[in-house]
């Protein structure tokens, strides 16, 4: 982490930094708010049994500035954040843990909304919401947004599309074959979705309930983890585990495009720049898979309006997304640049407009 916080790469600035411990529930959590320009910060809990809490505030800031390029890029009225829980998802959760969380958001002050994420629940964020008002994502009540995989996945879907229409000249998926990495809640939807556009689909994943679940319904090819990227396809479509995108896989690829709903899929910065320069299409990750936060900011869009949950404000907010998308692949033809450099870009001019905006209203 370096001498000090502010001297950690990983700071980049952050506005807040709160670590939290609550000795009654054994609560250890950090919350971290990268920026509020364009609005209160919104991001998911992460429960994680992490090594040491510097693996764990090296996390939460990465994560919670991946926040606000996503919500800058998803045109959100809101900024970036992100906690982590530190402990055993699978064994040291409780209401009572929630709950103690909850209490500590509200000391925040609505600076940050939490949601579910890694090893947290819908039903553990209906936990904190007994006590607290500043989380989103919940399944039940008139603004409750559900489940946001269906809407990651439609997102992920068009940027195929638009991927198909750019690199194949046609509007379907008609004779394209996408290796599919991952058939869990996103996944499944979207294989469903390429399959009845036409596509042919190599899957995998390690839960083989799922991918016999999603072949009987698609008709996809199975194959073995590891063989996903070495398989003879069009498309790569990661949709489960980050940073598969790395120089052991690079040189095994034979796709013409990258577009799937994983987080992180580049192990590092330049390797990006390397499938831009050997001609393969990525579509920059935190964009495409906007859909599921535009879902869960649906709710905080119905608190303010006095509403209810509204599909066709989310349906605006992923037709928008989508013209992001477009822009991205144009600039990134005509300034010759990686498509991850050019949504980092975008993202950052948003964002600093919020600020300069916010920065000026607060002189005295």
């Amino acid at each position: 982490m370096g001498k000090t916080l502010f001297d950690s790469p990983s700071f980049a600035n952050h506005e807040g930094v709160h670590a939290f411990y609550d000795e009654k529930t054994g609560l250890k959590a950090i919350v971290a708010v990268h920026s509020t320009a364009r609005g209160p910060a919104v991001g998911g809990t992460r429960m994680w049994n992490y090594a040491t809490a510097a693996e764990a505030l090296e996390d939460v800031l990465r994560l919670s500035k991946g926040m606000s390029y996503k919500n800058a890029v998803a045109d959100l009225e809101m900024g970036g954040g992100k906690s982590v829980i530190i402990g055993d998802s699978r064994t040291q959760k409780s209401p009572e843990l929630f709950h103690a969380f909850g209490r500590y958001l509200n000391g925040l002050g609505g600076h940050y909304y939490a949601a579910e994420d890694v090893g947290t629940s819908v039903e553990d964020i209906a936990e904190a919401r007994k006590v607290t008002e500043f989380v989103l994502g919940l399944k039940d009540g008139p603004e409750a947004s559900g489940d946001p995989s269906p809407v990651t996945a439609e997102g992920v879907f068009r940027s195929n599309l638009v991927v198909a229409r750019r690199l194949f000249n046609q509007n379907d998926m008609t004779g394209l074959t996408v290796a599919l990495q991952g058939v869990g809640h996103v996944g499944a939807y979207l294989a469903e979705k390429l399959h009845k556009a036409g596509a042919k689909l190599i899957i995998t994943d390690v839960n083989q309930a799922n991918l016999e679940a999603v072949a009987a319904k698609t008709g996809a090819e199975i194959v073995a983890p590891d063989a996903i990227y070495d398989v003879a396809a069009d498309i790569y479509a990661p949709c489960a585990l980050g940073a598969t995108l790395n120089p052991q896989t690079l040189d095994r690829l034979k796709v013409k495009a990258v577009c799937g709903a994983a987080n992180n899929q580049l192990a590092t910065a330049d390797i990006g720049d390397e499938l831009f320069k050997r001609g393969i299409l990525y579509a920059p990750d935190y964009v495409i898979n906007g859909g599921g936060i535009i879902n869960v900011a649906s709710e905080m869009n119905a608190r303010q309006t006095g509403g209810a949950y509204d599909a066709s404000w989310v349906e605006g907010k992923l037709s928008r997304l989508m013209e992001t998308f477009e822009e991205i692949l144009e600039r990134s033809v005509s300034e010759n640049k990686p498509t991850h450099l050019i949504a980092d870009a975008i993202a950052e001019a948003r964002i600093k407009v919020a600020a300069d905006k916010k920065a000026e209203a607060l002189k005295v």
